[in-house]
């Protein structure tokens, strides 16, 4: 099946300066995204998972082309949005949306529930009359699971839960076909979470949509995903199918993450040791040669500073950039 959306070494490198050089000496580069390569097909979520600051929200705007890449390139629907003109990139963005972690910052406080939802209706030209305006915010209102007795209120008059079910109704106002969700029920209870995700399971199904579901917490992940790409300071260390990844994860990186996370493993067995990385996450513009992991791996060896490894098949369809790979189904400690 043809990817609906690929990427292909893509990168996002910014400069900084170190603040003994803050004043005129050479920059370094901070190298939020390396080297990303992965697909997601039509009706599938792809969930983006990793620890804070290993680039999966920098790849989201990237995919949506809100930030340009420094390399590599973003094909979607078949065609390189990398080097869309203006225009093909207003037509793209028609068939891709986001939708943000803070449902009230993403949302105008000036502006109505009707106003939010119609705005990308508005500023595509695809609405004849008020009454037509209404009537198709209504609908999506209703898609989404609020009344359309509401449009007249503002964000600041509803829940955490709400204002995203609003987001998600603007999110799908054009009818897109791919929607890159950024940590999208980090910010709500527990509750609400699940009715959340319910909803976008359900939109997904009636509107054939694709996600690229970008999360730290596992548990959710979990419950959404079809495939998981596990991200470490900018590039992804293991790739597949959701199953597969939480039974049987070939990265100690992966492994570590899931016997942190209990709760994303129910069926883990209640002995199993959390696995304690030592040392901090390395500075993304000192990121160290060889395997980027090497310096919290306990199955570091020397061949690990030399060489880089790459996604290699592990399973079908499974890959982990690991010169050691090997699956670890109960979490345990190396």
């Amino acid at each position: 099946m043809t990817a609906l959306l690929s990427t292909e070494g893509l990168a996002k490198h910014f400069a900084a300066r170190s603040r003994w050089n803050a004043f005129g000496g050479a920059k370094s580069v901070v190298r939020a995204v390396d080297d990303l390569s992965m697909e997601i097909a039509p009706s599938e979520t792809l969930a983006l998972v990793g620890e804070s600051g290993c680039g999966k929200s920098t790849t989201g705007r990237l995919i949506m082309r809100l930030i340009e890449p420094s390399a590599g390139r973003v094909v979607f629907e078949g065609k390189d949005i990398t080097k869309a003109s203006d225009s093909e990139l207003r037509r793209a963005r028609r068939r891709m949306q986001m939708v943000f972690q803070d449902p009230r910052g993403s949302l105008s406080p000036r502006r109505t529930i009707l106003q939010t939802v119609a705005e990308p209706l508005d500023a595509n030209g695809l609405i004849r009359s008020p009454a037509h305006r209404r009537e198709v915010v209504a609908e999506l209102l209703d898609s989404v699971g609020l009344s359309p007795s509401v449009m007249g209120r503002y964000p600041h008059q509803f829940s955490g839960g709400q204002r995203q079910r609003v987001g998600i109704a603007r999110a799908i106002a054009l009818g897109p076909s791919l929607i890159v969700a950024d940590e999208p029920v980090s910010a709500l209870d527990v509750s609400v979470q699940a009715q959340i995700i319910n909803l976008m399971q359900d939109l997904q199904r009636q509107r054939r949509l694709s996600y690229l579901f970008i999360s730290h917490d596992l548990a959710v992940v979990r419950h959404i995903a079809d495939r998981v790409a596990v991200m470490y300071l900018g590039r992804i260390v293991e790739i597949g199918p959701k199953e597969e990844v939480f039974r049987a994860p070939h990265h100690p990186y992966t492994q570590a993450l899931l016997s942190a996370a209990p709760g994303a493993r129910p069926n883990a067995r209640r002995s199993q040791k959390r696995i304690v990385l030592s040392g901090d996450v390395p500075s993304p513009s000192a990121i160290p040669p060889g395997c980027s992991f090497r310096t919290r791996c306990p199955m570091a060896q020397e061949i690990c500073a030399r060489e880089r490894p790459l996604l290699g098949a592990v399973a079908p369809g499974h890959s982990a950039a690991c010169h050691f790979a090997q699956p670890n189904p109960l979490g345990r400690s190396a």
